[in-house]
């Protein structure tokens, strides 16, 4: 089964808004089975709208338009797509009663335009806009499925996941067993790497299916399979998983799709410890991401940002000759990384401190590299761990690859301390 996703709106093309809704159609149709072979963006001018639909028409199964549906004259969708399909276009009555409140209940006069937003092609399956006003549509017509939706995110993914997925369901898929999907994470490991290490199951996939996703420092593969139940998908993906899984341990933190510091945050919830910061070069990135986690309080306790030399004397106590002097390793060195965990760990009195002290560019600093970071992990009654990096990317890159990084050594330890207490 094959989509297109058709995104109608001249300010796309601009560049005046970002086309986040073809991303989240895209993985919503993979989640059913759906591959998207094309996504196409088409301005507000009907010839060339006629030319985009007749053209996915004759190598999709389903369409997908976005945009389109508003109250003015270049909200072109409904009615191309009506002519394409030789149907007339009528007022879907729900949809005006809809519209008149609305307008009513703000004591707003309704101007005209406003009723091609309860427009809707006959024969077509109206969907209600929960958060809008605009109608949407899905009809099937000559084997092929067309579905309307608006182009506010706000109002297209609700309309979406409550309608449109359950007319897929009941409309497209008739004969189609569910697609069941389980995404595994991983750390400190990159795009290639990892697929090297399971090529040979790669290039012999059948079902379940393995298909590799990379972002900012962290890897995910998601394992797909059709089945008749979700349990007799959980037995198919529950052993790809542990073949996977037995190649990575060292790297593999989860399997749903979650960040790593949301797993960091429920290892230390569950094994009762608590962690603190100092840093330099990420300013604060690292407490930040861990923060945005629900329950981090728990297990954050506070952190110091300390950016300058002065700072890391003064809060933390770095000696003045480990910074500064002729023969001094500076503030981008492993002695210097190493103090700043110990002493934050012990101000703060926190299980785990941690630390990162680097250059992010877009210059050197201390005659030393863009992209050379220091960081360390303090453990109280354990060792302080200390790992040098060297780094590419721009500054906020690096910044963040600085930050998951320590996170990833941090969930190494922690990980040991499960499978200790596994003995």
């Amino acid at each position: 089964m094959k989509a297109e996703i058709v995104a109608v709106g001249t300010e796309l093309l601009l560049g005046q808004i970002v086309n986040s809704n073809a991303q989240y159609l895209s993985q919503e149709l993979a989640s059913l089975g759906i591959d998207v072979y094309f996504q196409t963006v088409v301005g507000d001018n009907t010839s060339r709208l006629k030319q985009a639909i007749q053209l996915a028409a004759g190598r999709a199964d389903v369409l997908i338009f976005t945009g389109g549906l508003g109250p003015t004259q270049d909200d072109l969708t409904k009615d191309v797509v009506a002519e394409v399909l030789d149907r007339s276009l009528h007022i879907d009555r729900m949809a005006m009663d809809n519209i008149e409140r609305f307008f009513k209940d703000r004591n707003v006069p309704m101007t005209e335009n406003n009723r091609r937003q309860a427009l809707s092609i006959d024969g077509a399956t109206p969907l209600a806009n929960e958060t809008g006003l605009a109608v949407g549509n899905a009809i099937a017509e000559g084997g092929k499925s067309y579905i309307l939706l608006p182009g506010p995110p706000n109002e297209m993914k609700p309309m979406f996941k409550q309608q449109v997925k359950p007319w897929i369901m009941q409309h497209v898929l008739t004969n189609e067993s569910p697609i069941y999907s389980r995404m595994l994470k991983f750390a400190g490991i990159g795009e290639s790497a990892l697929e090297t290490k399971l090529l040979d199951l790669i290039e012999s996939q059948t079902d379940p299916t393995i298909a590799p996703y990379a972002k900012e420092s962290e890897v995910t593969i998601r394992i797909s399979t059709k089945a008749n139940s979700q349990s007799a998908a959980s037995s198919k993906l529950d052993v790809m998983e542990e073949q996977i899984a037995s190649r990575l341990s060292e790297h593999f933190y989860a399997n749903e799709d979650v960040p790593i510091e949301k797993t960091i945050v429920d290892m230390m919830t569950e094994q009762g410890l608590t962690v603190s910061c100092a840093e330099s070069c990420t300013g604060g990135m690292l407490m930040q991401t861990i923060t945005t986690i629900p329950g981090s309080a728990t297990v954050f306790l506070g952190g110091i940002v300390c950016y300058s030399n002065a700072m890391k004397e003064k809060l933390l106590n770095v000696p003045h000759d480990l910074l500064e002097g002729e023969n001094a390793p500076g503030a981008v060195s492993a002695e210097t990384a190493k103090v700043l965990a110990e002493q934050v760990r012990m101000i703060v009195d926190t299980d785990f401190g941690l630390a990162v002290t680097g250059v992010a560019g877009p210059a050197y600093s201390e005659r030393k590299p863009v992209g050379l970071v220091y960081i360390a992990i303090s453990r109280r009654d354990g060792d302080t761990e200390v790992h040098e990096l060297h780094l590419k990317g721009n500054r906020n890159t690096i910044r963040l690859r600085s930050t998951k990084t320590v996170l990833y050594h941090l969930w190494k330890q922690l990980k040991r301390n499960e499978n200790q207490a596994g003995k």
